[in-house]
């Protein structure tokens, strides 16, 4: 199946491996094509910005799973905070907050 119709997000480049794990599947290419395009943003961005690779396969791999199973955006995630269209929302920036006080 070819790969260059698979659309993308807003914000984020479709990355290769995510784009090829989607046009592989016909009902989750179709799920992807269903929904708007922050929501597609939202799923790239959950899917690569972790810091292992085995990360993210695993989240690559869910992306297809979950979205054949009508899931329309990520579970249990924040959003994407690399938007510049919008600022961050308060209860967004209570969990970035929290995040950084237990890093340090």
């Amino acid at each position: 199946m070819a790969t260059k119709g698979v659309l993308g997000g807003t914000v984020h480049t479709m990355p290769p491996d995510l784009r090829k794990a989607l046009a592989s599947d016909k009902r989750a290419l179709a799920a992807w094509a269903d929904i708007t395009p922050l929501a597609r943003n939202e799923w790239i961005c959950w899917a690569t910005f972790v810091k292992k690779e085995d990360t993210k396969k695993d989240h690559i791999k869910r992306v297809v799973s979950e979205l054949k199973e009508g899931m329309r955006r990520p579970c249990c995630w924040i959003g994407c905070i690399h938007r510049k269209d919008k600022a961050i929302s308060p209860s967004v920036r209570s969990v970035l907050n929290r995040r950084s006080k237990k890093s340090k």
